[in-house]
């Protein structure tokens, strides 16, 4: 039999919720010291992302039956925003993906976005430690390749292994496996087999993830001759926490992303999702040159309190909201 308090309580404690809001302020403090304006984007916009990893959650604000969209990240409108001048930026507020429930996710999540013109990859990192230390200090930082990664705690090369040898592997962990993409399986096993390992009592930052999985950052060659993407993903005790790029500044590659993402979608039997033809505009008036990274607030919230569950550090998950 339920408490009361379990019908209408929260699920957090109320003693978490003040390490929290302590938390959110120190972060404030941490990008007031550094010059980086906070800014406060629409989180519902006629668009969203195309990318057929993340589902949008529809609104329809208006009478017209007009479709919207909550949003999964402020990341178009900092970039429009970056395109009319405003310098380094971040912006701490609420996103949200459909269907994403469960100890790590929720459908509602806190996100921090912040952007860097002038600011390479190796500095951002940087900077991502450095706020982390403020909420969980005293942890080392180790960095290492995907590809590096993937040998110690798979035994494959992801660059150079075959299909079939691939797809043996994924269908122990996933017995329809046999019929998925590369990338797809590629993304099972580096969260079965080498992501539970990461970040256990340091930051640990990924880099150089296959040029297929660049998403919106821009592509190089790695010193194996290798297509990789210049974006890093940090982790910690096992979780992910940021995601950062070498931000594309090209409209005409990004418009070919956006386009292959919309019939990537439709191959997979998802709707695809309008171009966001202001961002494009933005980006041929002009996209500094930047780095950009978004953060899971809860997340990290998550490991500087020691929860082992999302709604643990919020104030209602989505089975109480």
């Amino acid at each position: 039999m339920q408490r009361p308090s379990e019908l209408w309580g929260p699920s957090s404690s109320l003693d978490t919720l003040r390490a929290r809001a302590a938390a959110l302020a120190r972060i404030r403090a941490f990008f007031a010291s550094r010059g980086i304006l906070e800014v406060d984007t629409p989180q519902l916009c006629p668009v969203s992302a195309t990318d057929p990893l993340l589902d949008s959650v529809p609104a329809q604000p208006f009478r017209d039956g007009r479709t919207w969209y909550l949003q999964t990240s402020p990341e178009f409108p900092l970039k429009r925003l970056l395109a009319a001048g405003s310098g380094p930026i971040y912006q701490l507020g609420k996103c949200f993906r459909r269907g994403e429930a469960g100890p790590r996710h929720n459908p509602e999540f806190t996100m921090l976005e912040w952007y860097r013109p002038g600011l390479d990859l190796g500095a951002l990192i940087a900077e991502v430690a450095a706020l982390a230390g403020e909420l969980v200090p005293g942890l080392p930082l180790r960095s290492a390749s995907y590809r590096t990664l993937f040998l110690l705690h798979a035994g494959i090369d992801p660059f150079a292994v075959g299909d079939p040898q691939l797809r043996e592997r994924a269908v122990a962990f996933a017995p329809d496996a046999d019929s998925w993409d590369r990338d797809a399986i590629l993304d099972l096993l580096f969260s079965t087999l080498v992501e539970p390992r990461l970040g256990d009592g340091c930051l640990e930052v990924v880099t150089d993830f296959p040029a297929s999985q660049a998403a919106l950052a821009r592509t190089r060659s790695d010193e194996h001759g290798n297509r990789v993407a210049a974006r890093f993903e940090l982790f910690m005790r096992g979780l992910e926490i940021a995601n950062g790029y070498d931000e594309l500044c090209d409209p005409s590659e990004l418009r070919r992303r956006f386009e292959a993402d919309n019939a990537e979608r439709l191959r997979r039997g998802l709707d695809p999702v309008p171009v966001d033809e202001r961002l494009l505009a933005a980006m041929s008036h002009g996209l500094p040159e930047c780095s950009g990274v978004a953060l899971g607030v809860d997340r990290l919230l998550m490991v500087a309190l020691g929860k082992q569950r999302i709604d643990e550090v919020i104030a209602f998950g989505a089975d109480r909201a």
